[in-house]
């Protein structure tokens, strides 16, 4: 996320000849933390807040924002009460829990159409934070209403962000012979999960995310090594790799950090550049750092030209964008690759996958 913050100031001042001054505060995860990070920096004169990646610290943050009247553009946090309680300066450009799991699991069927698979059964595993508890949620509401999906779930297994051993929780699904892995991950957890699946022999049909992160991150490949983070799919919002502004984006990153790649920040970078590309536009077109005018002209925003895939950005009453897609990630040769939707994919999608003892 930090770097996609780096990287806005020059795009941002060549596109709007907006000057944006980066105030950085570190939340350490923590929703008091959050709390009185956001006040401070209100008071040293912050007019716009941006974040915060975790739920329950950004939820914090949209109180802070609604009493001092100053807006919050979310980048990242899935979590529905975040737009759901009334407020007027939080403003999410980022799918909420329930639209995560709509596009992840749309996806789903997507790819099993794409590959001719039909799997009967899956084992549902996720982590028991405010995000996977949320998504939870949402896929015990949403996956018995989708009647296009040839799978059913047979177990829900959740577990700790901070677990140091899943080997307890990967057993009981392996007990399941469920045809694939239905995972809400974050990225050490799915390092640990795929470690166990290897040491238990287990060699499910796939890992496919209906829309979290981590396995799609460069440690998780510089942990597994190509063997055993290939084939992993994640359905979650990525950025058009043929889109114009993110080739624009992708050489003011390779610029900044020459010893990275944008495809393995690709999440992270993407929606933290769109989120201060919002307050820019807003910005240029209130003529004012005003709260209230900045809360007004954001409502009103209404962006065709962006990087991440999805329609024109633009806020309902409650400051949702409903626009956002996901796109089917598929990590290939140790990177992550665009597989659907077609006009976007990089290459067709495998599935299912090889096992574990038939890769090189």
């Amino acid at each position: 996320c930090q770097r996609g913050a780096d990287i806005a100031p020059a795009l941002l001042r060549d596109m709007y000849g907006v000057d944006v001054e980066l105030m950085n505060a570190d939340i350490e995860s923590n929703v008091d933390v959050a709390r009185s990070r956001a006040e401070k920096l209100i008071d040293e004169g912050a007019q716009v807040l941006m974040g915060a990646f975790d739920s329950g610290p950004t939820a914090a943050i949209a109180q802070v924002a609604e009493q001092r009247k100053v807006p919050l553009v979310v980048n990242i946090a899935a979590a529905p009460q975040i737009t759901e309680q009334g407020y007027k300066y939080t403003f999410r450009n980022f799918p909420s829990a329930g639209d995560l799991i709509r596009n992840g699991l749309g996806l789903t069927r997507d790819l099993f159409q794409a590959t001719s698979a039909a799997p009967r059964t899956a084992v549902f595993m996720h982590v028991n934070d405010t995000f996977g508890m949320s998504m939870a949620g949402g896929i015990k509401a949403i996956l018995p209403r989708l009647d296009y999906l040839p799978f059913k779930v047979v177990d829900t297994i959740s577990y700790d962000r901070d677990a140091r051993d899943l080997s307890v929780e990967v057993a009981k699904a392996k007990a399941t012979n469920a045809d694939f892995i239905l995972l809400v991950s974050r990225l050490n957890d799915a390092i640990l999960l795929v470690r166990e699946l290897v040491k238990q022999r287990w060699s499910p049909q796939g890992i496919i995310s209906p829309g979290s992160p981590g396995m799609y991150e460069a440690q998780f490949y510089k942990a597994l090594g190509n063997k055993y983070s290939d084939y992993c799919i994640a359905n979650v919002p990525w950025y058009n790799p043929k889109g114009a502004l993110t080739k624009r984006v992708e050489a003011q990153f390779n610029k900044q950090f020459p010893q990275e790649k944008l495809m393995f920040h690709a999440l992270n970078v993407g929606f933290t550049f769109e989120a201060l590309m919002i307050a820019a536009d807003a910005f240029k077109r209130a003529g004012t750092a005003n709260g209230a005018q900045l809360a007004d002209a954001l409502r009103k925003t209404n962006i065709a030209d962006h990087m991440m895939i999805g329609g024109p950005i633009t806020f309902d009453a409650k400051g949702q964008n409903t626009q956002t897609a996901s796109a089917c990630i598929q990590n290939r040769n140790g990177q992550p690759m665009v597989v659907l939707p077609k006009d976007a994919a990089q290459m067709a999608p495998v599935y299912p996958v090889p096992g574990w003892g038939q890769r090189g």
